[in-house]
């Protein structure tokens, strides 16, 4: 027990001084941040000692979207900031705060959970495809950490956004063929096409696992761009070998 205990202190030391801040773009799969994976990632980097703090846009969204009956939703409008804030929890550093006012030399990586706002609100790629526009605060995040060669993170659709700005980098959105399997299938394999249009390299991974580019220190992971009914252990792990190798990079 003592044992266990110095190894869980000793983990907490090795990254207690480290920042790491994750983009929200709104709430829920259809329309902005997959919950499922913004909670993994908060999860995964207190289990690795990280101080996070959450931003998005404050700014509307490109649409509400019923996840019911996953339909828009007529005559609705919603604020990113306002409706990512359902991930918050306490006061303070815990709160949702405003992207424009986020100061990259005062933290350590980034994150970005995936999720349909990725391409709905933080970038035109819904409508534009490989042609797409980046969010501004988004694309002046993504090239002052990659000029400063500070790690990035990024889940499922996410890729999309570091491929437009970033040329050259390597990333995985899973499968480049929806191959059905027994545990799930890839409904995206259309995504994995755009980014190698825009000069990416792509890299076939598991939902478990994270692709590593060294090189740019860009680490992505498949998440939700693989469908499941219940296997989502996969999804967790997958974003768990992502922190950790975001926090591997940040300590170079």
């Amino acid at each position: 027990m003592l044992v266990w205990t110095l190894l869980c202190f000793v983990n907490h030391i090795w990254s207690v001084n480290h920042n790491v801040f994750q983009v929200f773009s709104g709430c829920g799969w259809w329309d902005g941040t997959d919950v499922h994976e913004g909670v993994y990632t908060m999860y995964h980097l207190s289990r690795n000692g990280a101080r996070f703090q959450m931003f998005a846009p404050n700014q509307q969204q490109m649409h509400v979207v019923d996840h019911v009956r996953k339909q828009q939703a007529s005559g609705e409008n919603r604020n990113m900031m306002v409706e990512s804030a359902r991930f918050s929890h306490g006061q303070g550093m815990m709160q949702m705060q405003d992207l424009s006012k986020l100061d990259v030399n005062s933290f350590d990586a980034v994150i970005f959970p995936g999720g349909q706002g990725i391409i709905k609100n933080l970038s035109s790629f819904a409508k534009d495809g490989k042609d797409c526009k980046l969010h501004n605060d988004v694309e002046r995040v993504l090239k002052e950490f990659h000029r400063s060669s500070k790690p990035i993170g990024l889940a499922s659709m996410a890729p999309v956004l570091a491929c437009r700005v970033l040329p050259g980098i390597e990333v995985t959105m899973g499968y480049e063929r929806d191959e059905n399997t027994r545990w799930g299938n890839w409904p995206h394999t259309n995504m994995v096409q755009a980014v190698k249009s825009m000069g990416a390299r792509h890299s076939g991974c598991e939902p478990f696992e994270a692709c590593v580019d060294e090189k740019n220190k860009v680490v992505s992971t498949p998440s939700f761009m693989w469908e499941t009914e219940y296997h989502y252990h996969y999804i967790f792990d997958g974003i768990g070998n992502m922190v950790k190798h975001v926090m591997r990079m940040s300590t170079k």
